[in-house]
């Protein structure tokens, strides 16, 4: 896992060994760290990593940025403890749930995953930038450990499968978070974008070349909307990477 620049792994906001701050006489009514960290995710989804800061934080809970500081001691472990309050949308299966399968729990993780990244594109990089061991994030990937262990797989294989299946859903539901806040800034919908797009690419001169020998494969895909596409490209490789799995457990 990437390190922040410049930050050692002490840095971690979930490993300074000091007393969380409370309140004090002259603070804000209300203010705490978890209120300040609960506004901080609508923010970041609003007007992204970019442009968020702690002067602008601040205005939003109509109070001085100085009053921040003394419930976080930087910017940075603002924004990992916003990264794991996200992590704690997702939904986690229970892997001792008799009559449910590790390949149905391990698609329904994916795809809490996937959609995460998609709700909140700031969510990717700080992904690899922190530590990412808040509870919520720490319960995702003993939830992920505990599935991917049921598949059968020896022990020396288990880190390989997962990182197969959840740098892939990395990848492609940062990219398809990219993809969405880009069309957003046209104000276009998704289905009006691709229309759009593919008939400017259609008649380039340097790309139409490319676009007519994969008409076949654009026409198999199937989909009649941007999401529909996207899910079937999505669901598929995941049905590849489970495959995979089954394969490497029936090797033995």
């Amino acid at each position: 896992m990437v390190k922040a620049a410049g930050r050692s792994a002490r840095d971690s906001v979930w490993l300074q060994e000091k007393p969380r701050r409370g309140g004090r006489a002259g603070q804000p009514s209300g203010l705490d760290r978890e209120r300040i960290t609960a506004t901080s995710v609508p923010l970041l989804d609003a007007e992204g990593l970019e442009k968020f800061s702690m002067r602008r934080l601040a205005a939003e809970l109509n109070v001085t940025a100085m009053s921040l500081y003394w419930y976080v001691d930087t910017k940075d472990d603002l924004l990992e403890l916003a990264l794991d309050a996200a992590f704690g949308e997702l939904r986690l299966p229970d892997p001792d749930a008799e009559g449910e399968a590790w390949r149905e729990q391990l698609r329904g993780l994916a795809t809490e995953y996937r959609a995460l990244l998609v709700r909140h594109p700031w969510l990717s990089p700080l992904a690899g930038r922190y530590l990412n061991i808040g509870p919520n994030s720490l319960a995702f990937s003993r939830a992920v450990q505990r599935v991917v262990r049921r598949a059968g797989l020896p022990a020396h294989g288990v880190m390989g499968a997962i990182s197969a299946v959840f740098q892939f859903v990395y990848g492609f539901g940062t990219i398809e978070g990219h993809l969405f806040a880009r069309i957003a800034d046209t104000g276009l919908s998704p289905d009006e974008y691709y229309e759009q797009a593919m008939a400017l690419v259609t008649e380039a001169p340097g790309t139409a070349e490319v676009v007519e020998e994969s008409k076949d494969l654009m026409a198999a895909r199937g989909g009649d909307t941007v999401d529909e596409m996207l899910d079937r490209d999505f669901d598929f490789a995941l049905d590849l990477l489970i495959a995979g799995i089954e394969a490497m457990v029936s090797r033995g």
